[in-house]
């Protein structure tokens, strides 16, 4: 059984040249054939017939463009430009109908998800749900850092997004193969956002497998399953299913999820809110963030001024306004008394 398989790639090597090989045959065979054709038909002292002019005349004939700044000026001179042109275009037809069969077949392994991705440094999303995986991935691409593997289950058939410049592998996602073929072993970040709680374990085992260095994005309907995930490694990073924005910006700035967990945990640091009297004016937004970061530790997110207006992340050098409402950071709520001497 090895003979006939070995004869039969040596064969499909053979004609994958071959077919490279016919344009490049023809092209040679004309001017070969040609330039002393051409050397007999014009006259001796013709520029077209010395090597630097010849070789120049063959290039413009054949690829049928004709400058016209050197011609054949006898009758049979005529006949072998003829020649050329004809061997021109058949060559030319046989290049542009290989390239065309090229593109075509990558085109078609790219619409089927049989490619193999060639990138590094990219983000995999492992797992595809019609809808949300367009959100994720959308935000992604805003972001424009990275390039994007997008790697589903068998039972999506074709590239589920094919306007969208990212690249697609299908089949099954625990497969070391499949996972490859996404690039996962060269990647930078990887989202698992499986079909559910089991399999993202499952498929987490084979992508930690493959690479530890990697910044592993599970999304969890249930985030006790978080403590299954750690068993595998430690450093990956768990965000609960619901939250896509949460998982997109956890993919390009790792950690930020675990600060929003902290925010949103009783006994961590929290935000908080709180109107500012009419009696004290207009503040300015660094004496807001030093004074009350140093008083109370506090740390000014945004501010709604009195006009209902929101800003978040206020520059410096800008003023909170009489009445404005202020939001902030701290590890536990202050009272307007105390904003109050803190600021006045």
């Amino acid at each position: 059984m090895r003979v006939p398989l070995f004869l039969t790639r040596l064969l499909a090597r053979f004609a994958v040249l071959s077919s490279w090989l016919t344009p490049v045959v023809v092209i040679v065979f004309v001017f070969v054939t040609s330039w002393p054709l051409m050397a007999l038909a014009e006259p001796a002292d013709s520029e077209l017939v010395q090597p630097a002019g010849y070789w120049w005349y063959f290039v413009v004939t054949a690829a049928t463009v004709g400058y016209g700044d050197l011609y054949p000026k006898t009758g049979f001179g005529h006949v072998v430009g003829a020649y050329v042109i004809v061997g021109g275009i058949a060559a030319l037809t046989t290049v542009f109908t290989k390239l065309t069969s090229v593109l075509e077949r990558s085109r078609g392994r790219r619409m089927q998800g049989t490619n193999t991705v060639t990138a590094s440094g990219h983000i995999v999303v492992l797992g595809y749900e019609p809808g949300r995986t367009e959100r994720i991935v959308a935000q992604l691409l805003a972001d424009g850092e990275h390039r994007v593997v997008l790697c589903a289950w068998d039972e999506v058939a074709t590239h589920p997004m094919p306007a969208q410049d990212i690249d697609f592998v299908r089949g099954e996602l625990t497969e070391e193969d499949v996972l490859r073929r996404a690039g996962v072993h060269r990647a930078e970040a990887v989202l698992i956002d499986a079909r559910d709680d089991n399999e993202a374990l499952s498929v987490a085992v084979g992508v930690d497998h493959l690479n530890t260095a990697a910044h592993i994005v599970v999304a969890l309907r249930d985030m006790d399953r978080a403590t299954l995930l750690h068993y595998v490694d430690v450093n990956i990073h768990c965000v609960p299913w619901h939250t896509p924005r949460m998982i997109t910006e956890e993919l390009t700035s790792p950690g930020i999820a675990e600060v929003y967990a902290d925010l949103m945990t009783h006994g961590g640091a929290n935000t908080y809110s709180v109107r500012l009297p009419d009696s004290l004016g207009e503040v300015p937004i660094e004496r807001c963030q030093t004074e009350l970061g140093r008083r109370h530790g506090a740390l000014v997110l945004a501010v709604r001024d009195a006009d209902g207006t929101l800003v978040v992340n206020p520059g410096w050098s800008s003023t909170v306004s009489a009445g404005a409402m202020l939001y902030y950071v701290s590890s536990h709520k202050l009272s307007v008394h105390e904003v109050v001497e803190a600021l006045r």
